[in-house]
Parts: C-alpha cells; structure tokens; sequence
C-alpha cells in the first residue's frame, strides 16, 4: 500500500506525516496549506508546524500560503506542468483581473499560465485590443473575439513565449493601457525575477509602455527569486494574488505604492 492510499489516521503520525508532506512538495515543486490540510486530515496550525520543521531541516521553503521545493526557485517546468498547476487559485485571479478591463481598452498579456486563463476569459470581448507574446494566449483569441496583435521576438519553447530585443520595434509603438503580467518568482528586495534575460527584456520593457502594470501572481511565487530581474516593486501598480500577505509585505508594497488585491 503506498503512501498516499493510507488512511490519514496513520498518516497523521508526525514523522511518516512530514515524509509524506516532503514527498508531496518535491513532487509538484509548489504546495498549499489547505491541500495539504485536505489531503492529510490534519488541522491547518498542525500543516504549519511540519513545514516549519521541515524548512529547519532544509527539505523545502516555505512561502505564503504554503511551501516550495528548495530548487524551485532554479528549475523552471515546461507551460503545460505550470498550466496544471494550482488551476483553481489561477482562475480566481484571472477574474479579477478580467474586471478590470474597461470597453476599448488596449491590453497586453503576458507569457504564463495564469495569463493564459485571462486570455480565455476575454476570448469573447469584441470591444478590445490584446497584444501578447504567448503562444496558448494566441491559439485562444485567434479568430476570437478581440483584435489581436502579436509581438515578435525569439521563441522560448519552455515558456511558449516569443522574447527578447526582436519584441521592442512592435512594443515601441504602442501605448496600453493595462499590462497584465506574470512573474517566475517575486521578492520584497529583488523585485520579479525569471529564469531567461531574454524573457525579462520583453517583461521590463512592457513595463515602461503601458499606464497601468497588473501583475498575477499566486502565493507559491511569493517570497522567491531567481536568476533575471524582470521589474521592480515601484514598476507594478496593483498586484492579485490568492493570499494575504504578512505585515512586513504589505508595508513594502504599500510603500511601493503598489494596491494589492486577494482573488
């Protein structure tokens, strides 16, 4: 019988408890604190407790809302691994993000999975012009509702995104008015952050084009960073997320001037 088929009577047992709870977040590289709540049958201050046992060990980092796998902030999956993850909370701010789009307006959606789920909640606006340089968000509004406008630039099979300085003659001119974009990792002190310079080119300079800069971003990328800076903190007018988030980031964002909005 492995692991995940006993009843959680056993696994409740702290130590084969935590093992399972290690197992877990190396596996899906990002982890909540009321999935594990759910999937362990145990309260969420006992979910609490393990992760900060197992971050004392070294296992994993824990994160707002839950924990990541300690490589996760230098491995990054493929777009269809990423789709498949935390769809739910991805959705939730996808809603509240698609509000937010006004008639006529000229919006640009980023590369990333939880653009990709904004991209198909305005897949039916005949009201507004999408610029993107995703892939999935192209297949979704082609032919669809919105004029569409695509960037060019090199392709990054990884994250189906076309990236790099071949995107700034298209992006030099236009004017938006929303920049939704997602990030890789974000952190109080280094801003987002990617894995691909090239990917945070495009990502920055989108950012120096638009009026208003909305970034998507779910708990498990909060509090990491990685390898490119893709934009600072001041850069970003309103972040959505799917967790509240601790005194010390609220201050900072607020002194960024940066509203924060929980899907």
């Amino acid at each position: 019988m492995s692991d995940s088929d006993r009843p959680t009577s056993i696994i409740a047992f702290a130590p084969e408890r935590r093992e399972r709870v290690k197992q877990i977040v190396k596996a899906r590289h990002a982890v909540r604190v009321e999935e594990l709540k759910a999937e362990l049958g145990v309260s969420t201050a006992t979910i609490r407790r393990d992760l900060h046992e197992l971050e004392e060990e070294g296992e994993l980092r824990r994160v707002h809302g839950g924990a990541i796998s300690v490589d996760a902030s230098a491995i990054e999956a493929r777009f269809e691994a990423k789709a498949a993850t935390n769809p739910a909370q991805k959705q939730r701010i996808a809603q509240r993000a698609a509000a937010m789009v006004e008639a006529d307006a000229k919006i640009y959606i980023d590369a990333g999975s939880t653009c990709l789920e904004l991209a198909k909640l305005l897949a039916h606006r005949t009201d507004i012009t999408v610029v993107t340089n995703s892939l999935p968000a192209i297949n979704e509004l082609a032919g669809a509702g919105p004029r569409l406008i695509v960037i060019g630039g090199e392709l990054r099979s990884l994250s189906q995104a076309l990236v790099g300085p071949l995107s700034t003659p298209v992006l030099d001119q236009l004017y938006l008015d929303h920049a939704f974009v997602g990030t890789f990792s974000l952190s109080l002190d280094a801003g987002l952050t990617t894995t691909d310079p090239a990917e945070a080119f495009t990502k920055e300079h989108v950012l120096k084009r638009t009026r208003e800069a909305v970034l998507l971003v779910d708990g498990s990328k909060l509090g990491t960073r990685s390898f490119a800076q893709a934009g600072r903190l001041d850069q970003i007018d309103v972040v959505i997320t799917d967790v509240a988030l601790d005194e010390e980031a609220s201050a900072t964002f607020e002194h960024a001037g940066v509203r924060v909005l929980v899907a």
